[in-house]
């Protein structure tokens, strides 16, 4: 009896000191591991453990930017930069990877988690946990890549639409659009087809109904040729019907050059890109036009300078553009618009965007007076000298600087949705 309670009691302490062994050791582990600091979804904390979260760049031993660019498929281009501080000072690493276009969100996840788990090798190795990495090698190779029977080119078909209603109102919207493309080194290739109803309907009384109808279609094509790794040539041509802009048919062709101030294959993380387009238009009006025209050639030039860059205090894209008649400079319109997202201080980052136009190009509105109802409906183009739009947004976030676990209990609280812009 007295052996029976004394090996109860060893194996009662075992299980007490064993878990105890057990924390201690993931807790030093957990302190050793590295410090990362990125966006990174419950998807990716649980995949790749071996990491720190940390909230405040600064306690960072590396952080990752991560941008995405449509690629002529129809899928994305995902591009990781990695850039060691702290004690992994000076080192660096760019990683990408393709999806196609009809891979799933857990497909695209997947090839995201492998590339950063390969990104981050360089750096876990130098930490304690390195000795606990096995690296493996899952797929053949094969010596040879299949020709590609359509020869790049990639056709894309869809239809959107949506029915609403209440006992006095209804709306009915139906949008199709055809795409061809055909993207290479040298080659950019866009011929694209749109179509676009819009139906409303408002009961203001047993007397009184307003009706709202606005359609518009096109049919557009882009080809650039690549001349240089700065230079490229090209032009786009369009025809078209807008209710809204009065035109009952619109032909335009405008030919341009863009130089990129930066390198094209530096155009993931950053680009500053000066377009210049000159060229001719034909309108048909569907009413005569407050300068009595039903028909109009109109010729016109366009110069426009772009600049997107991602860095690890944030990302701005802003664009800036002027044009105008060549029969009337009088007749011009200049615009700006873009996004800047900064981080201001530790765990604060704030986000402005918006555009704003100055406008005396418009040259199709309606010579006849616009019934009020069209007017709050937004049936028809009416004067202006400017229109903007703007928004922003202040976040704050304090606490702990680790992030490490994941409790999806009662609904995911993960987030992780990137595209050109800084991870953080």
């Amino acid at each position: 009896m007295k052996r029976t309670i004394m090996l109860v009691s060893l194996v009662l302490c075992f299980l007490r000191v064993f878990p105890q062994e057990i924390s201690t050791k993931s807790d030093t582990l957990r302190k050793d591991a590295l410090n990362v600091f990125m966006n990174a979804s419950d998807y990716f904390k649980k995949e790749i453990p071996y990491v720190n979260y940390v909230r405040d760049i600064k306690d960072a031993g590396v952080y990752i930017l991560s941008t995405s660019q449509g690629t002529g498929s129809g899928g994305q281009k995902f591009t990781y930069f990695l850039v060691g501080q702290n004690q992994n000072a000076g080192m660096r690493d760019t990683l990408s990877f393709v999806t196609s276009p009809d891979e799933t969100q857990d497909e695209t996840r997947k090839k995201e988690v492998n590339t950063l788990k390969m990104g981050l090798m360089r750096y876990v190795a130098k930490t304690p946990l390195s000795k606990y990495m096995n690296i493996s090698f899952t797929e053949p190779l094969s010596e040879t890549v299949s020709t590609d029977k359509w020869n790049s080119w990639v056709f894309k078909t869809s239809i959107y639409g949506f029915l609403q209603a209440e006992k006095t109102y209804s709306d009915s919207y139906v949008s199709g659009n055809m795409s061809a493309s055909r993207i290479t080194k040298d080659w950019k290739v866009n011929i694209s087809g749109n179509l676009n109803q819009d139906n409303q309907k408002y009961i203001i009384d047993d007397t009184t109904t307003i009706t709202g109808t606005n359609s518009s279609k096109s049919l557009s094509a882009l080809i650039v040729r690549s001349l240089t790794d700065h230079w490229s040539f090209g032009g786009t041509t369009r025809l078209g019907a807008s209710a809204y802009n009065n035109e009952k048919f619109k032909f335009s062709f405008m030919p341009g050059i863009e130089y990129d101030v930066f390198p094209y294959s530096e155009s993931t993380r950053r680009q500053l890109r000066i377009l210049y387009t000159a060229g001719y238009t034909f309108v048909n009006y569907s009413d005569s036009t407050i300068y009595d025209k039903m028909k109009e050639n109109l010729w016109s030039h366009n110069i426009t300078a772009s600049y997107e860059v991602v860095q690890k205090w944030g990302n701005i894209d802003i664009s800036v553009g002027y044009s105008n008649y060549f029969h009337d400079w009088k007749k011009n319109n200049l615009y700006v618009q873009g996004f800047i997202d900064l981080r201001i201080a530790k765990g604060l980052s704030i986000n402005l965007g918006g555009s704003a136009s100055l406008i005396h190009d418009q040259l199709g509105l309606v010579k006849k007076d616009v019934p009020v109802d069209q007017i709050l409906l937004r049936r028809q183009q009416l004067a202006t000298q400017y229109s903007y739009f703007t928004s922003f947004g202040l976040t704050y976030t304090f606490g702990s600087i680790y992030n490490n676990v994941v409790n999806p209990r009662f609904g995911n609280s993960g987030g992780g949705g990137m595209s050109f812009s800084m991870s953080y």
